[in-house]
Parts: C-alpha cells; sequence; structure tokens
C-alpha cells in the first residue's frame, strides 16, 4: 500500500511530489498526460524567478526535478474511480491506456487533475475538431502560418492564443462576446496594439462552417443579421471545466470544482485536492504549486497522525 497516490501530473502535482519525496514518502503520481494545461500554454512571463520561459519548456523542466528524486511516475493512465476502504485506506480504479485496468490502494489521495476545455456547443465544432478547430494554440497554432484565423473568447487565454497567432497568421479575428475583454491589461494593451488582430466584440458565434476543413464562422451581434468571416482556423478559449467527474465522493460546487479548505483537504478525510479542480480562486501556475506544497504538508502532517 501507498502512503500517497497523487493524481494528475502539472504544477500542484510537481510541487506535491517534491516535497512528499523529500519527505520519504512512499507515493506515485499517475497522471493522463504529464504536463497538462501548463504544457500547452504559450509564453509564461509571471513564473517567479524566469524572466520568460513557456509551457513546454516549463512542463519540460517539473519532469527534470520529479525525475531527480526519482519519483515514481505513471504516464497515459486515467483514474476512473476512488473509494474509501472501511479502515480508512483508499482504492483507486485505473484504466492504464491500452493495457486494461488494475487498481491501487493508498493512506492517502491528492486529487490535482486540473481543468479541460469548455466546448461552444455550436453546429460545425465537433465536426471540424482538428480539422481546423482546436482548443490548444501553443499546439497547433504553426499550423495556419499565413492563414486567416479565428481565436474565440475574452480572457487571458484567448488574448495570448491571439498574440501567438499575431506572429504566425495572415490575420487573426478575435471574437469576444463581450463588449470588452476580461484580462491582465498588459495583454488587452498588446492585442489592441497588434496590426494583424481584429477584434469583433458582442459577437456570439453560431456555427462553424467548411467542407472537408473549416472555410469559415457566422456570428451575431444583436442587429438581426448573420455575419461571416472565411478562416481557415478557429482557436477556442472561452474557459475550463474542472476534471471532476470521476470523483463521486467529495463535495463540489456548483461549477464542479472540488470544495478545499485552507489545507486542501476536501469534506473526505484523507483526500485531498489542490490546483485548477478546486474551488481556490485565480487559475495561475503558481497558485497552483502553492497549493501543491500545502496539500503535501497537510497530507505528511495526516499520515503522521494515522501512525500516532
Amino acid at each position: 500500500m501507498y502512503d500517497l497516490i497523487i493524481v494528475g501530473g502539472s504544477a500542484a502535482a510537481t510541487a506535491a511530489g517534491i516535497y512528499a519525496a523529500r519527505r520519504k514518502l512512499n507515493f506515485k503520481i499517475v497522471t493522463t498526460e504529464f504536463g497538462g494545461e501548463v504544457a500547452t500554454s504559450g509564453d509564461i512571463e509571471n513564473w517567479p524567478g524566469i524572466v520568460h520561459t513557456n509551457g513546454i519548456v516549463l512542463a519540460s523542466d517539473f519532469r527534470k526535478h520529479l525525475k531527480s528524486y526519482n519519483v515514481e511516475m505513471e504516464d497515459g493512465a486515467t483514474i476512473t474511480k476512488v473509494e474509501k476502504m472501511p479502515d480508512g485506506s483508499f482504492t483507486l480504479q485505473v484504466n492504464k491506456a491500452g493495457n486494461g485496468t488494475t487498481s491501487y490502494q493508498s493512506r492517502a489521495v491528492l486529487i490535482t487533475t486540473g481543468v479541460h476545455p469548455r466546448l461552444l456547443g455550436i453546429h460545425g465544432e465537433k465536426e471540424f475538431f482538428h480539422k481546423g478547430v482546436t482548443y490548444c494554440t501553443t499546439c497547433d497554432g504553426p499550423l495556419f502560418q499565413d492563414k486567416m484565423v479565428a481565436t474565440i473568447g475574452g480572457g487571458n487565454s484567448a488574448l495570448e492564443s491571439a498574440l501567438m497567432l499575431n506572429d504566425i497568421a495572415k490575420k487573426v479575428y478575435v471574437i469576444n462576446r463581450n463588449p470588452a475583454f476580461q484580462g491582465e491589461q498588459v495583454l488587452m494593451d498588446k492585442v489592441q496594439e497588434a496590426k494583424r488582430i481584429e477584434i469583433v466584440y458582442n459577437a456570439n458565434t453560431t456555427k462553424i462552417i467548411g467542407d472537408q476543413f473549416v472555410t469559415g464562422l457566422t456570428y451575431d451581434n444583436g442587429d438581426g443579421k448573420e455575419h461571416q468571416i472565411d478562416v481557415q482556423g478557429v482557436f477556442v478559449h472561452i474557459g475550463m471545466v474542472p476534471n471532476s467527474g470521476f470523483l463521486d465522493i467529495v463535495e463540489k460546487d456548483r461549477l464542479g470544482q472540488i470544495i478545499v479548505d485552507g489545507l486542501c483537504q476536501t469534506n473526505i478525510s484523507g483526500l485531498f485536492a489542490a490546483g485548477d479542480v478546486t474551488n481556490v480562486p485565480y487559475k495561475q501556475i503558481a497558485i497552483a504549486a502553492g497549493q501543491g506544497v500545502c496539500a503535501a504538508l497537510a497530507i505528511i502532517d495526516y499520515l503522521n497522525k494515522q501512525k500516532a
């Protein structure tokens, strides 16, 4: 039986893993895809001590740091269920990508599964996924060199997407359903100053059109007319949804975020959560990492009390 299983593989998991390793816990990290949302981030200029990096590099650094402590990691595995046993321990059901299922037992569990992109839910979105529709500008942006593209959204992720595409695409439309952006001022200023970016405010995207691949999208701006723009790429950045659906034993808020206290404890003793999957506000890499540290220390205290 493990002392701890960390579910997830991004900033919170890495920070918790480092602290758990330094305290010599018997633990492992189980993740579907190491790096998580960090790996899909573009330029990162707010990670303390590093003036400039990007998501791919930072995620790689996370892995290197964990490997330096010989942390046991299982990539490509998905936790499908977490159950609390009569003795207070936990059983985790695991789907091992192409290798069947298994289960692990642990005295404590830390959930750091993060979030996934929110869908538009409009015609053409699913039909043209990976045929012009994408949710990851870092991953797919380079495929649209000198093409016409649109980024949908009005927050930081949409602004970052637009700026990244400004260096790649021929033209970038930013489709924002609100009358103003809701993001960092420095990003808003850069977007508004960029020569290749055109902003469309008060625009609700209604459908994505195409043949074999995306050829355009339509939007409604309240004037009773359907407006169309011709683009080959549609980058959707309208928010995130917590990856908490597999967990049915903890208390969540109306958004599906796992409710935690100041020590990252859920309502289930021995089950902790950290990072973007929780109800802690301000989804930032640095905050997720800090939560991971807090959770690890709280788990160490919890385990020590169990042994006493």
